[in-house]
């Protein structure tokens, strides 16, 4: 069985230690010392159950308490207070709304652990929250976006359809998109990346579009929420400079981003040696019949070339692919 994310917040050792001794069969734990960093944590994390210790860390150190449930991303998180048994009345006056659960200090460190383990058991069957959200904006958004289940392409927005050609959503996976080596190996990496914690996954691959034509893009995998088993969103960005995420929401995996990165067919965005002559004579003004004096070669020829390059970059006019190849510098002026 897959562990849950528990992260615990704390200024105690002995407390550290006795719920890690106790939730090591079924959590998988992460501490921290004070609640601002342990807030950072959570962003990172998104983990299923939060514990704050209001025993060590004091009264004065908690008053930001509800930012987490007040944040979007940490919605689904179960957030559950420690606290003094004798000042029940006032915690529960102070802290009742901007938590899940209170837990007192005459609870066991095993009587702890297995009220967290019974309650996340309880609440697995969740509505789908994080999808319908997404499915609400799904259409609005400008970037191409794609539902996947595991490499199955369930649902695509219409700036995707301006891009890609697609007869039949449910007849395409994510392998006739992404131009790596081998489609295997990215069927194993989208399921270790599902298994595993982490909830996002960014880096710059080879994407096949409409008429064969090649073009590298940046691409973010996103789970939708941990309970859809093989649910994530994939966004694509043509633009060299933009990030589809937040890059502090979410931890990332770095197998694979390491993946793609490595098995993305770069040499699909090299020019030919001629066809880089012709783009760095249009650069610098020359016309068709001027380049074929330069280069020696016919009128039909470059046409001929100007073609494959226009095709190479997904441009509508050679105007836009000397724009493209000198923004990625795959040519030189």
């Amino acid at each position: 069985m897959e562990k849950r994310q528990l992260l615990l917040i704390s200024n105690n050792n002995d407390f550290f230690t006795g719920i890690i001794s106790r939730a090591a069969a079924t959590f998988e734990v992460t501490t921290v010392k004070n609640i601002h960093a342990g807030y950072n944590l959570a962003l990172s994390y998104l983990p299923d159950v939060i514990l704050i210790d209001q025993t060590s860390i004091g009264e004065e150190n908690i008053k930001n308490i509800s930012h987490f449930k007040s944040t979007h991303f940490l919605n689904k998180s179960h957030l559950f207070l420690f606290a003094e048994r004798d000042h029940q009345e006032q915690i529960e006056l102070v802290y009742q709304e901007d938590v899940d659960h209170i837990l007192y200090d005459s609870f066991s460190y095993s009587a702890i652990v297995e009220f967290m383990d019974e309650v996340t058991n309880m609440k697995k069957c969740q509505t789908n929250y994080w999808k319908d959200s997404f499915m609400g904006l799904f259409n609005l958004l400008g970037q191409p976006v794609v539902l996947l289940q595991d490499e199955k392409i369930v649902a695509i927005n219409d700036s995707f359809r301006k891009f890609f050609f697609v007869s039949n959503p449910n007849e395409i996976t994510l392998t006739d998109l992404v131009d790596c080596k081998s489609k295997y190996k990215v069927m194993e990496t989208l399921k270790t990346f599902v298994r595993g914690k982490h909830m996002k996954a960014t880096t710059v691959t080879s994407l096949k579009l409409m008429n064969n034509k090649i073009r590298q893009a940046k691409i973010t995998f996103s789970k939708l929420d941990k309970a859809l088993n093989g649910q994530m969103i994939l966004m694509i960005d043509f633009e060299e400079n933009s990030s589809p995420l937040n890059e502090k929401i979410g931890t990332s995996s770095l197998e694979t981003e390491e993946y793609f990165s490595q098995n993305n067919s770069a040499e699909a965005f090299n020019f030919t040696s001629r066809e880089k002559e012709i783009i760095e004579l249009l650069c610098r003004g020359y016309k068709t019949k001027e380049i074929s004096e330069a280069l020696c070669i016919s009128v039909k020829t470059i046409e001929k070339h100007r073609s494959n390059i226009i095709k190479r970059t997904n441009s509508d006019t050679i105007l836009e692919s000397v724009v493209y190849a000198l923004s990625h510098n795959l040519v030189d002026v």
